[in-house]
């Protein structure tokens, strides 16, 4: 694994930019909190897949691209694994032909899933800053 070490004293950072942490930091994150992170890495690769389909919808041939980080998120909890060993693995559909160039896309679905994972993740990101402020509050440091 490729990984980097932070300046900042905070772990390292591997190849795919998940912070990896260090035994101090993992006490200061509860599982809800390392789901959170972790879906808001999920929901933020799909972005790039969808925008990245998207961006592809005029090229013959194109395959969609997709990621369901919610069942591997799911599935990582319902097992035991820890939420920071989730990997996501993008997926398509070469069966999918959608148009006579035999593209996977169409850009009114490309367009609503990309809105529906922005939301998303702007709660994600909500719910994240709301349990931040949360424990700031209860150190008394706000």
């Amino acid at each position: 694994m490729f990984s980097r070490e932070d300046p900042h004293g905070g772990g390292s950072t591997d190849f795919h930019g998940r912070q990896e942490r260090t035994l101090d930091q993992m006490s200061l994150f509860d599982s809800t909190q390392l789901a959170l992170e972790t879906a808001m890495r999920g929901a933020s690769l799909r972005q790039e897949l969808l925008t990245n389909n998207l961006a592809n919808i005029n090229t013959p041939g194109y395959q969609r691209q997709d990621l369901d980080f919610h069942s591997a998120l799911q599935s990582a909890q319902a097992s035991g694994i820890d939420p920071t060993e989730v990997s996501f693995r993008p997926s398509t559909d070469p069966t999918r032909t959608v148009r006579a160039d035999g593209s996977g896309l169409d850009a009114d679905q490309e367009s609503a899933a990309l809105a529906k994972n922005t939301l998303e993740y702007q709660a994600l990101t909500q719910v994240l800053g709301a349990r931040n402020t949360i424990m700031q509050i209860a150190m008394g440091v706000r």
